[in-house]
This record gives structure tokens, sequence and C-alpha cells, in this order.
């Protein structure tokens, strides 16, 4: 499906606007071992789906101090474990600089598969244990470039569990779901 990227303003309104155009973030605040400043950054991520498959949405918010930025997009025809990567991988691409990340998801088969998975994975050439080929191998290994570079703890929270920010990437990438599904419907 054709791929959406929306932020959110100052205003707090939600627009579209094509994935190439979204603006990236990034800021300095610890220290490497080489003396170069790096961000410590926090990155809460959470995708949707309106029927698996179906229109999906991805959201995650970046917060470096005082400092927040929500990304949001979605596709017209995809999965929910495609939009939890896309969550993920948009907010890493939208660093600038090697930072320390605090990365919290509700995803259970991104925890899965960046910490027990991938490795066995590439092991195989990107085929799983039974031997077939690796399900989103393309946003797989774009997340695993997407992790060049930053030092990363992940971190799991139960899904609509009152953590409040994983509620808000929640609504959000409802909302871009419902954006996407919303357009298509316009374009029918």
């Amino acid at each position: 499906g054709r791929t959406q990227a929306a932020h959110r303003g100052a205003s707090g309104r939600f627009t579209l606007a094509s994935q190439a155009r979204r603006a990236r973030a990034g800021t300095c605040a610890a220290v490497e071992p080489e003396g170069r400043h790096v961000s410590e950054v926090d990155l809460f991520t959470d995708g949707a789906c309106l029927g698996n498959p179906g229109p999906g949405g991805w959201a995650a918010l970046l917060r470096h101090g005082k400092h927040e930025r929500e990304l949001c997009g979605g596709e017209t025809d995809t999965t929910n474990n495609r939009m939890e990567l896309l969550a993920v991988i948009n907010g890493l691409e939208a660093l600038r600089k090697s930072c320390s990340v605090r990365l919290t998801t509700d995803s259970q088969y991104v925890m899965k598969g960046i910490k027990e998975w991938m490795p066995a994975w590439i092991a195989r050439n990107w085929r799983t244990a039974g031997g077939d080929p690796v399900k989103n191998r393309d946003l797989w290994e774009r997340l695993n470039a997407a992790l060049i570079g930053h030092q990363t703890r992940w971190h799991w929270v139960r899904g609509h569990a009152g953590h409040a920010e994983n509620e808000r990437v929640d609504r959000l990438a409802r909302l871009a779901a419902e954006a996407v599904r919303d357009a298509a419907r316009e374009l029918g």
C-alpha cells in the first residue's frame, strides 16, 4: 500500500505529509567514551491496524528532556506487525545523531524479534528455524540498520494498561490508521 506519514504540529492539528518531507529530530545530552556528546532520548512506539490486514497506522513519541516530537503515518493495506515495526524504525530514523535510546513498546513481536529471533535469522540468512523465509524481512533489515550508532535499551509494557506514553502513541497510531482509511475511501 501507499505509505503516508504525518506529524502533529504545535497547533495539535493532525496533518498528513509525504514521508520524504517529515522532519528529523535529535539533540545532545550524555557523553560517549571518546568525549563526544550523545542524546539521552526516550522513544515510545505503537502500531495499529483496522482489520489485520487492513488500513494501519504507526506512531512514535521522541522525548529529550522537556522537548517532544510526535511522528505517525500509515498504509492502506498492511498488518499490525508491520505497523509496530515501522513505529520503531521511523522513531530511530528520525534521530540525526548517535543517541542513548530508552525504547518502550507494547509489542511482543518487536521485543522477541529484536532480542531473541533476529540474531538467529541473520545467521540463517533470514530464514526461520523451520527454514521458511522471515516475514517482514524488509522491515527487520531496516530496523537492524536503524539501530546502528545508537545505544538502545528495550522496555516492554503491557498495552492498554494505563502507561501514559503508550496510551498516547496508541491514540496517535489509531488516528493515523483512521486517516489512511478515510483518505482511501475518498479516493475510492
